[in-house]
């Protein structure tokens, strides 16, 4: 009897698990993400700081639930940029917000694309916007690449 009593508990337990790591709904779409400004910060460092704010737009039924967002910026394959934040807004259903971020600068890899630019000229500089956003512990993360050209 012990025995039926603990096979159901394990069974139970990994139906439980299994079911808790599929939260995401099926017909969940990924949201999308803009950078609407970038500007300077003033800083008492040597190292420069930004604010970056972000544009998400939320095209799902239930609410996207921001838990923490990591990102790093290249230019010219140079990670210049990079930072972390989790005092983030929750996005209402079909719904939209801002999202302010700090990033600091890499100084050797704003070295390294100085460098590049003073050896080549360039008529654009190709930039590579990285984004990792965190929606809840039993849920996937939301991977964001976004590439282009200034």
């Amino acid at each position: 009897m012990i025995y039926h009593i603990r096979i159901f508990l394990i069974a139970a337990f990994i139906t439980g698990s299994l079911t808790a790591c599929v939260t995401t709904p099926s017909d969940f779409e990924e949201p999308s993400l803009s950078v609407k400004s970038f500007t300077q910060k003033t800083s008492d460092s040597i190292t420069p700081r930004f604010e970056i704010v972000l544009h998400i737009t939320n095209p799902n039924r239930d609410p996207l639930e921001l838990e923490g967002i990591s990102y790093t910026i290249h230019l010219e394959g140079n990670k210049v940029m990079s930072g972390v934040a989790n005092d983030l807004p929750t996005i209402e259903p079909y719904g939209e917000a801002d999202v302010k971020l700090e990033a600091s600068a890499d100084l050797f890899g704003g070295f390294q694309l100085l460098t590049g630019l003073m050896n080549e000229h360039k008529e654009h500089i190709d930039y590579e916007f990285n984004a990792k956003l965190d929606i809840g512990a039993f849920k996937p993360m939301i991977r964001v690449n976004k590439k282009g050209q200034l």
